[in-house]
């Protein structure tokens, strides 16, 4: 299948350079100006109307576009400026178009995301998805699937339909070291660094457009970037007022409507938009069922020279567990390895005979208590001001806050009463220190802060931008058991553990653009960090049912320095190359089932990225080259520490190095083919790996020299074929991941075997339908070619009887499955 993509991509490659020279003479080429002063202006949008087919100017502010129809018109946009739509039938081709914007008092809600992002003149690799992109794929699934086809990307889903539980991957990197941010607030768990979709349920259908740059990134704020940026803009802000009502059905019992409504900009300044979402789904994995609701609402109030903005949107969960994958041999219909595991795991007779009983069966649950739920929601708060002082200079000033509330409720079969602190039970002249039990483990949590950024930009010199930031987390973990066969002398809402995280994360930045003449700049970014972490109370440890006090305390501070350069070519054309230093602190995790003594290091990295991009009218390209040396990256290594613990631990020296490949093709007026490859090595130089021995006590150890990092395939490519004509649009989306291993020893045996998985999206609108604006009725065909693959996994082991022995666990993904939506405008 990697060689299917591979010819493919070199064909598109070669088609490309034959028919270049004779396309050439059809782009357009142009200058955007300031009506008031004929300054120029970097960075204005220039799309063709009705596609996806757009550019942005240069410092100078020329561009270069190919149209892929002459009947269409182009529309240039810029921030603080009215909109120029020119018909492209008009332009003289050959010659330079002028184009002026005259200033409009109105600033645009991108004001608040522009310190955090980057264009053309930063030395970053970075990928733009539009309004436009999010919409054709927003058929329920969340934020991870809508991006799948970007450069490096690697999506999953725990329920195995990309509704509930997902995660993402960037460059094999996991989603505790990707910083993502709405509207320039952090989004990050504080504690675990990870991000949950599932908590905020069709956020896709109130994002304008989401800006991902890999590697380290410029400066922003929240968890420091370790491998990757989401930045995400919500508010579609229309200019005229809107209604919108979507419903979907689709394969598992999928279900989705929203209702959407926006005022548009009305005679007084004001602004407003709101969204009421629910969606459902069973799930390909049995019970993975999700019930998912959400709501966003903001409100806008446009001055002479301001922009105040309150976003306010919530997102309730409750899902059935699939947290824990299918066990292999049930997975692969191995009888006898099967029962391997249920003599080695220990499991009771009811247990391991359903286990027999879904032998062969990819959709297999391990849990059967009908509320094995997560049960979770969480409330945020966004107030944003932004004031321009004069046409160069714009600040900018955030307060947020988010609630978060829940809790995960699990049978536990057999539990010993002494973790949960209930007295042993004498019952009929026995003593009774075990019982099935019911247990609810709670968070409540919250996370606030402020954020500020202020931008000068003095034309075709220099654009400096200060920032920064100072956020407080306050989260309460505590247990209750809720019901036990044997309750002894307890009492409900006894709590059998409680503790206390306590964080503070302070930054600031400068960010620097120098431009020696209008084809050279070179760039420079400081930032300083200061996290602080505090814990206290008693926690339960999972495994062994020992409690133990997690009091703690650190201070960890962080500089992070990048500096780049950027040679535009030519129009369309742009090389960069830049140095980044990465930090980033140890989770929650890695203190409280650590002590003082033995708790890990911070984690370091310097990112070197050289790249190239350059449009040829019809064809497009780019190569970026990345090389991200880590010093003391945090791995799972099965050791364990002085009070027990199996907690991640440094590795002194780890890398992940490679190329990603784009391209784009404009193959007829109706065709267009976008391709994207990425080859990389990804190794730790020396890596010790710990088993525990139950023959002899105590851990054997082993040493892998130049091994695979864990879940980093080696090759991820990925294929987009979009036709369109009138009103109908057809996507062929197809995706190529090699080899990823579970562990950091290189064994195919507990490894994810390569996949290639092809999607099917048709979308057709409906015009001059009386009283409507729109109908669009969407079908997504995912996994076309029915193939069975898996996208995530893990594994654990131990030495007894003389031999190692693994466990493997993988996440199967659905086989073919249909989404079905409609969307009415008026």
């Amino acid at each position: 299948m990697f060689l299917k993509s591979i010819l493919h991509l070199t064909l598109s490659l070669l088609l490309a350079v034959l028919i270049i020279p004779d396309i050439l003479a059809q782009s357009i080429r142009g200058r955007v100006l300031n009506a008031e002063n004929d300054n120029p202006l970097a960075g204005a949008t220039i799309l063709e109307t009705g596609t996806s087919n757009g550019t942005s100017t240069g410092r100078d502010g020329r561009f270069s576009i190919t149209p892929e129809s002459n009947t269409g018109s182009l529309t240039i946009s810029y921030v603080g400026f009215s909109d120029e739509i020119i018909p492209i039938e008009e332009i003289e081709r050959g010659s330079l178009l002028t184009v002026r914007l005259d200033p409009t008092t109105v600033l645009s809600g991108e004001v608040f995301v522009s310190a955090l992002r980057v264009d053309d003149s930063t030395p970053i690799a970075y990928q733009n998805v539009n309004r436009g992109e999010i919409e054709s794929r927003n058929l329920g699934q969340d934020i991870p699937y809508i991006i799948n086809n970007t450069p490096s990307v690697v999506s999953t889903s725990d329920a195995g339909a990309g509704i509930g539980y997902t995660g993402i991957r960037i460059r094999g990197v996991d989603p505790g070291r990707i910083n993502v941010t709405i509207n320039g607030i952090p989004l990050n768990d504080s504690e675990s660094h990870g991000v949950f979709w599932v908590n905020l349920p069709d956020l896709a259908s109130s994002t304008q457009n989401i800006q991902i740059q890999r590697g380290v990134g410029t400066s922003t704020h929240g968890a420091g970037a370790f491998g990757a940026t989401l930045n995400l803009q919500t508010a579609l802000l229309n200019n005229t007022p809107y209604g919108r009502v979507t419903t979907g059905t689709g394969s598992f019992g999928t279900r989705k409507a929203n209702v959407q409504l926006g005022s548009g900009l009305l005679d007084n300044g004001w602004q407003v938009e709101g969204r009421l979402s629910k969606i459902e789904s069973d799930g390909y994995i049995d019970r993975a069922s999700s019930d998912l609701r959400s709501f966003y609402l903001s409100a806008a109030r446009h001055g002479n020279r301001s922009l105040l903005k309150a976003d306010v949107f919530s997102g309730r969960e409750v899902t059935y567990q699939a947290w824990n994958g299918v066990p292999e041999p049930i997975l692969t219909g191995n009888a006898a390895q099967l029962e391997s595991y249920i003599s080695n795991l220990f499991l009771s007779e009811e247990d391991a005979q359903h286990w027999r009983n879904n032998l062969g069966n990819r959709r297999f649950n391990e849990f059967r208590y009908e509320n094995q739920v997560d049960n979770y929601q969480q409330d945020h708060y966004q107030l944003h001001y932004s004031f321009m002082h004069n046409d160069s200079w714009v600040s900018n000033a955030s307060l947020h806050y988010t609630y978060g509330r829940g809790y995960f409720e699990q049978f536990r079969r057999n539990d010993d009463l002494d973790t949960y602190g209930i007295a042993p039970v004498t019952v009929g002249g026995e003593t009774v220190m075990e019982s099935d039990i019911v247990r609810r483990r709670w968070l409540d949590n919250h996370f606030y802060g402020v954020v500020a950024s202020t931008n000068i930009e003095q034309t075709q010199a220099w654009d400096l931008t200060l920032g920064g930031g100072y956020n407080e987390y306050d989260g309460d973990h505590f247990g209750e058991v809720i019901w036990a066969r044997f309750a002894g002398n307890s009492d409900i809402g006894d709590r059998y553990y409680d503790n206390n995280g306590f964080k503070t994360d302070f930054n600031a930045y400068a960010k620097l653009n120098y431009y020696l003449n209008p084809s050279l700049n070179v760039y420079g970014d400081l930032q300083y960090r200061l996290v602080t972490y505090r814990f206290v109370g008693l926690r339960v440890d999972d495994n062994t049912g020992d409690i133990t006090d997690v009091t703690q305390k650190d201070n960890l501070p962080f500089f992070n320095p990048k500096a780049g350069i950027v040679y535009r070519l030519a129009d369309g054309h742009r090389a960069f190359a830049s140095v980044s230093v990465g930090g980033k602190e140890p989770t929650r995790r890695d203190y409280v089932d650590t002590s003082i003594e033995s708790r890990p290091d911070p984690e370091r990295m310097i990112d070197y990225e050289l790249g190239y991009n350059g449009t040829f009218s019809r064809f497009s390209a780019a190569v970026n080259l990345y090389y991200m040396q880590y010093r003391d990256q945090l791995i799972l290594t099965g050791a364990v520490n002085d009070v027990g613990g199996y907690v991640r631990e440094n590795v002194p020296d780890s890398y992940r190095a490679g190329i990603e490949l784009q391209a784009g093709l404009r193959i007829s007026s109706d065709l267009r083919w976008d391709g994207n490859l990425t080859l990389s090595r990804n190794k730790i130089d020396e890596y010790e790996r710990f088993l525990d021995d139950f023959d002899q006590g105590g851990q054997q150890s082993r040493i892998f020299r130049d091994v695979d990092i864990a879940f980093s395939p080696s090759v991820i490519s990925g294929s987009v074929l979009t036709f369109n004509r009138g009103s109908f649009e057809a996507e062929w989306n197809s995706r190529y991941v090699s080899r990823q291993y579970l562990d950091n020893t290189e064994n195919r045996d507990r490894s994810i075997d390569p996949y290639w998985v092809n999607d099917l999206i048709l979308n057709y609108g409906f015009s001059d339908i009386p009283y409507l604006s729109s109908l669009t009725a969407s079908l997504q065909f995912n996994n076309l070619l029915n193939s069975n693959y898996v996208s995530n996994g893990y594994t654990f082991g131990w030495i007894a009887g003389g031999e190692e022995q693994f466990f493997n666990y993988y996440y199967p993904q659905a086989g073919r499955n249909v989404l079905f939506n409609l969307e009415i405008a008026f």
